[in-house]
């Protein structure tokens, strides 16, 4: 079995734990009341509720089998497969909140798959280098603190809709960062411990992905899933992947016509991904309303 086809079987696994994670993490963070909320933000009240634990293993199954994946095959290939999470999310979301899924969704569902086999597949990713220089980081640091600031003032001083989607993309952001460190990491285990032990990689993996958790978490306590799901699911991959293609100097074999057609994907993967994020937030806000506060 080649390694891009083994790195594709392990993308879609962690896509389906992530789908069942996320779902269960959204539904406990939602009905946390503001006034529990702690110094570190809904995290401290979540860990002591078992199924917020069940999520979060889970979840962490599904970082497995990405770091797993992004060993083998490159970020263009194995960020556009985690979307899939969103497919497999379809069905459970509805489930939970005793409804069916709409001709619509269903539609919504069938672009989704089909623009990533086309970015997949058509776009055929090839690999590039497989960690980040240091002056790579240096540029990274310098455009992305600022941006994730901005988006933590504004949602510090924003409610609701506003805020759920400043955070939403602060948390995307970093986890599509995490994911280049990941791979990095991943590359180091295979030089000994000592690699990963002195590498800056893998103490930055450790801050960029706790902050990530704990800035998801804010987003689905906020309120309004429509905005935040949506936020982050999108601006992982397009993160990771536009680094992937900038830093690493990862790119799809693909000439100007076929070019066109990958444009045309990518972007109705983007108008798919909205719709059924939004999608899985309603059926979260129907089966896990919030808790009034006072």
């Amino acid at each position: 079995m080649s390694h891009t086809l083994l790195a594709a079987i392990f993308a879609i696994g962690a896509a389906l734990c992530i789908a069942v994670g996320t779902v269960v993490r959204q539904r406990t963070a939602a009905v946390v009341p503001d006034d529990s909320i702690g110094a570190l933000g809904p995290i401290t009240t979540l860990v002591h509720r078992p199924v917020w634990w069940l999520g979060t293993v889970v979840g962490f199954a599904g970082y497995a089998l990405q770091a797993s994946a992004l060993g083998l095959g490159s970020l263009l290939l194995v960020q556009p497969l985690l979307v899939l999470s969103l497919l497999f999310a379809l069905p459970l979301g509805a489930r939970f909140s005793g409804r069916r899924i709409s001709a619509r969704e269903w539609l919504w569902a069938a672009a989704l798959t089909t623009s990533v086999a086309v970015l997949v597949i058509v776009g055929d990713p090839r690999p590039g280098e497989p960690r980040a220089e240091t002056h790579h980081w240096i540029v990274i640091s310098a455009i992305g603190l600022p941006f994730i600031a901005l988006c933590l003032f504004g949602a510090h001083r924003r409610t609701g809709s506003a805020r759920a989607l400043l955070l939403g993309l602060a948390g995307g952001t970093l986890f599509g960062v995490a994911a280049v460190l990941t791979k990095g990491v991943v590359h180091l285990v295979s030089l000994g411990p000592h690699a990963v032990l002195t590498s800056f990689e893998f103490y930055a993996l450790i801050v960029v992905a706790a902050v990530a958790t704990s800035l998801q978490q804010s987003a689905f306590q906020a309120g309004d899933l429509q905005a935040s799901l949506p936020a982050t699911t999108i601006m992982e991959p397009v993160v990771a992947s536009l680094l992937g293609f900038v830093v690493l100097g990862e790119y799809l074999d693909a000439d100007r016509k076929v070019a066109a057609v990958l444009v045309l994907a990518l972007a109705a993967m983007a108008a798919a991904t909205v719709a059924l994020a939004r999608g899985a937030a309603n059926d979260d806000a129907i089966a896990a309303p919030r808790t009034p506060v006072g």
